[in-house]
């Protein structure tokens, strides 16, 4: 079984408010208080490979924390943090490590810890509550419609590289410093946060792929996409690696982690949206559009297919 039955099966019949979106996006909101609420769950071995170095994933699982509220227009302004650890993160050289960490992120993103939980474990397991409050109503998955053009801010890719590196499945000589870090510290695009309101009918973060997260926003809004993978954003050093037969073009929308915004808009703001490229020095990249039919269609060199299953992105599977 996959989390996405579980989900569908066991865990939406318990969903008694509008709140809770019926489970099918991935924040709770509150019309009435203007009160969004994002859950964000990592486990060592799972999200991050090794848990005794905290520079090693602290920055990612709190920027990806982040990544939810920011990607539907929303602020995150306060966050609770639940702690399983055992012998050997209950130490003081470690937790000074990690509360370091956290406090340096606290203050980029100008966000505070408001409570949280600690119990011991046998693994290290994190978990983060992350609220925030808008005026308006967020961007959700379901707002897509038919000809809509299909938007990614930043590269993707590149995390997915790192991670391959770090897994010793890979070795790109010179570029393995860029992948890593890239994978270590995601940059989030939270300039274009407050943006997406006016300009976005749907949005999501990338964390299990484009391909996937793409998915997710055509099941809520009943639609299908193409996507031209000529048009994907890619680093310079992805591209070179590309260019080497090193890696395969069709892998880089396959793989999450990227936490780069996904979202859809009308075609009328394309110029709003390519000005607003600019302002923010923030690359943003037209890369398909939203069709009637209900299948994701991706086109390579005037062919076009589409991919099933694992290709699409990542599930946890139980």
């Amino acid at each position: 079984m996959n989390e996405f039955a579980l989900i569908k099966k066991y865990l939406k019949p318990l969903t008694k408010n509008s709140g809770s979106l019926n489970l099918t996006d991935d924040i709770y909101f509150d019309k009435r208080k203007k009160l969004s609420i994002s859950v964000d769950s990592y486990i060592e071995r799972i999200h991050f490979l090794n848990s005794l170095n905290p520079k090693h994933f602290v920055k990612k699982i709190f920027r990806s924390s982040l990544s939810d509220l920011y990607s539907k227009g929303i602020k995150p302004q306060i966050y609770f943090l639940s702690l399983g650890l055992n012998k050997k993160h209950a130490n003081h050289i470690w937790l000074n490590q990690f509360t370091n960490l956290l406090n340096s992120e606290q203050k980029k993103f100008k966000i505070s810890l408001g409570g949280g939980d600690t119990i011991k474990s046998s693994n290290l397991i994190i978990t983060f509550t992350t609220i925030g409050f808008s005026k308006t109503k967020p961007v959700l998955r379901s707002g897509a419609s038919m000809n809509d053009d299909i938007y990614v801010t930043g590269n993707i890719g590149d995390s997915f590289l790192g991670l391959s590196i770090l897994k010793n499945k890979a070795n790109f000589g010179i570029y393995n410093n860029f992948f890593k870090k890239i994978y270590y510290e995601p940059n989030i695009p939270i300039t274009i946060s407050p943006y997406l309101i006016k300009l976005a009918t749907s949005s999501i973060d990338i964390s299990d792929g484009l391909a996937q997260d793409l998915m997710h926003i055509c099941r809520e809004s009943k639609c299908g996409a193409l996507i031209d993978l000529i048009n994907l954003p890619l680093s310079s050093q992805c591209k070179a690696l590309i260019s080497k037969k090193m890696v395969s073009l069709k892998d880089m929308f396959s793989f999450g982690d990227d936490y780069q915004i996904l979202f859809t808009s009308k075609q009328k703001n394309r110029i709003k949206i390519k000005n607003l490229s600019k302002k923010l020095n923030l690359k943003i990249t037209k890369i398909g559009r939203i069709t009637k039919d209900l299948n994701i269609f991706f086109k390579y060199n005037s062919k076009h297919f589409k991919f099933n299953g694992k290709k699409m992105g990542y599930t946890h599977i139980f």
